[in-house]
């Protein structure tokens, strides 16, 4: 199939803004818990009520510092209440919110505060102020910074003290559907981030359209979100405004490091997360069951977790003899693991990379359903995802109620509706270059099958074509390697050469254990065991289980571990976790070369 679309479930307001949302759940659902917010290591419930009298005083404020209809304000922090509050206060301001990620570097701060023209920054910490202010010369439009962990909340309230509810709600009805809301920067893995402009229209038809579609998992009252994913990431966002518009309970969790304590206390309904966060969950149950003496009964729950998902959809589902054993490990492992994830959650979104089938199936067969979507910056997230009454493991799901996705001649992706982005900021030749002929070039390569349901089979630019001609996809065989609990990050390369071979990290969390298990030295680094017997073959298992996802022209022949890790800092992912590879090729040309000598 070339095409498909399905017809809109959201009408959106065209004479409206995402302020509408905290008027409307203040007038309908005065009483609701629409956030869960932290307080003294305990969460406590902030009303609908509460939530708009909070946004109103804090944009009073920047109306007070002088902030005006259109203006920019960067807000820089980790995922946390004010971040939420500060966002809709900018919009009830008339201003547009540009986030920047709270690991930026002085000069990524520099580029998007400048070229977005930003008047005022709202940042989270005093190292955070203290990079601004190294960068300020070069920020002329910029005339505040206010410092969340600095009582900016409170500094704000006490300046907006003189202007009335009357002057907020004239500034809230500026912006129309089609004005930005947002510019949202890409994470730039080929080269300076570009300023994506979202307007009320993208967020409406993205977070209207994905609610009403998957409305049995957004009750209002009863449902509840915890978010952990940074909010100036597109998805993180996502979240927030759909969480807002249906409305349903949302939480912040500003450090992963606590996430299994907070999923515990906040106990979610919906979890929101990218499979690095699920991989995780499933190999440190396996090692802890291993540890205890239990691994075999685990991979048998496994197992059976994964055949009983599998045959829910064949045409007889289920055997009776397989429905038997899925009910008793259901009692003694599966009730566990959904325990460990809050106990209330029986859904999961993930997106940025893929899941891969096996974990989909482990996932829904012991009862919490993980629903992959694919998107980008520039579709305001999800463009395509799993509904939650019709599943396909293994894709992406059917496009967004009232949008279409088209399969070009050469498999590009290309995407038409009212989510998508409007323009690049301050960029026409890209603008122009990326939504030509009406339509969005989105650069993956991916099918459709008959039921509309995409799958994507890797990037355009990142198609490796070896000596011999033969086109590979990394993306399919990187996402098996790195499910094996002890790979961190993998990179298939070959471009050029006569066969295909990879990089490899290894987990740095998990390598303690695996090291005690296999008799090596406490403390042993990854540099001391990279010419390990051991390790070479547990690394090599993993590998064999990547190519068995793949044809022969394409598995990886030969692999080399690297002494060190692939992170933000080292710049070789970007804030979103996503492989800088000409940066990756670059750093360890010698790497490279070593695979293909000898």
């Amino acid at each position: 199939m070339r095409e498909f679309s399905l017809p809109a479930l959201y009408e959106v307001p065209a004479d409206g803004n995402l302020t509408d949302l905290i008027r409307r759940n203040a007038a309908q659902h005065p009483d609701v818990a629409v956030v869960g917010r932290k307080v003294n290591g305990r969460w406590e419930d902030v009303t609908a009520t509460a939530f708009l009298a909070e946004v109103r005083a804090a944009a009073k404020g920047l109306i007070a510092a002088g902030v005006q209809p259109g203006d920019r304000v960067g807000l820089m922090s980790r995922t946390r209440y004010e971040w939420t509050l500060l966002d809709f206060a900018i919009w009830s301001a008339g201003g547009v919110t540009v986030p920047v990620y709270e690991t930026s570097s002085p000069e990524q701060i520099q580029w998007i505060l400048s070229d977005s023209g930003a008047v005022a920054a709202l940042v989270e910490t005093g190292a955070h102020e203290a990079a601004v202010e190294s960068v300020r010369d070069s920020l002329p439009a910029l005339e505040n910074v206010w410092r969340i962990e600095g009582d900016a909340i409170e500094a704000l309230r006490k300046l907006g003290a003189d202007v009335s509810d009357e002057v907020v709600d004239e500034r809230s009805s500026v912006a129309n559907a089609d004005s930005p809301a947002t510019i949202v920067y890409t994470s730039g893995t080929t080269g300076r981030p570009k300023g994506c402009v979202l307007s009320h229209r993208s967020f409406f038809a993205e977070c209207g359209n994905a609610v009403a579609r998957m409305k049995p998992i957004f009750n209002t009252g009863e449902s509840s979100v915890l978010l952990f994913l940074p909010e100036a990431h597109v998805l993180g966002r996502l979240v927030e405004i759909a969480a807002v518009l249906a409305p349903i309970k949302l939480g912040h969790v500003p450090d992963i490091k606590t996430l299994t304590d907070e999923l515990a206390g906040f106990q979610p309904t919906l979890v929101l997360g990218v499979p690095r966060v699920f991989e995780k969950v499933f190999n440190s149950a396996r090692a802890k069951a291993q540890a205890e003496g239990k691994g075999k009964i685990f991979d048998k729950a496994a197992e059976t977790a994964i055949a009983y998902s599998t045959a829910l959809d064949t045409p007889s589902g289920p055997s009776l003899r397989l429905k038997f054993t899925h009910k008793v490990f259901d009692r003694l492992v599966y009730s566990k693991l959904r325990a460990v994830l809050g106990g209330r959650a029986t859904h999961a979104i993930s997106g940025g990379a893929p899941l891969g089938a096996r974990l989909g199936h482990f996932y829904r067969g012991i009862g919490f359903t993980v629903l992959e979507g694919y998107g980008l910056t520039e579709t305001c997230a999800a463009t395509t995802f799993n509904p939650w009454d019709r599943q396909k493991i293994g894709s992406v799901g059917q496009p967004m109620p009232g949008s279409v996705v088209r399969i070009a001649d050469d498999g590009e992706v290309l995407l038409h509706g009212d989510h998508l982005f409007t323009e690049y900021w301050n960029n026409e030749a890209a603008t122009a270059e990326a939504l030509s002929d009406g339509w969005f070039h989105t650069g993956d390569v991916g099918t459709l099958d008959e039921d509309g349901y995409l799958t994507i089979t890797g990037r355009k630019k990142e198609i490796i074509i070896t000596a011999g001609g033969k086109n590979v996809a990394p993306a399919v065989i990187e996402d098996r390697i790195r499910a094996h609990a002890l790979v961190a990050e993998c990179m298939v390369v070959g471009d050029g050469r006569p066969f295909v071979g990879a990089l490899v990290t290894v987990d740095e969390e998990f390598l303690p254990r695996w090291a005690a298990e296999h008799g090596k030295p406490e403390g042993v680094t990854v540099a001391e065991l990279r010419d390990d017997a051991d390790l070479l073959a547990e690394v090599q298992a993993a590998v064999d289980d990547g190519n068995a996802a793949v044809s022969k022209a394409e598995s990886v022949r030969k692999f080399r571990i690297l002494p060190t890790q692939f992170t933000e800092d080292s710049g070789h992912v970007t804030p979103s976790l996503k492989l800088k590879r000409n940066v990756v090729a670059k750093d360890f040309a010698s790497e490279i070369e070593a695979i293909y000598q000898g």
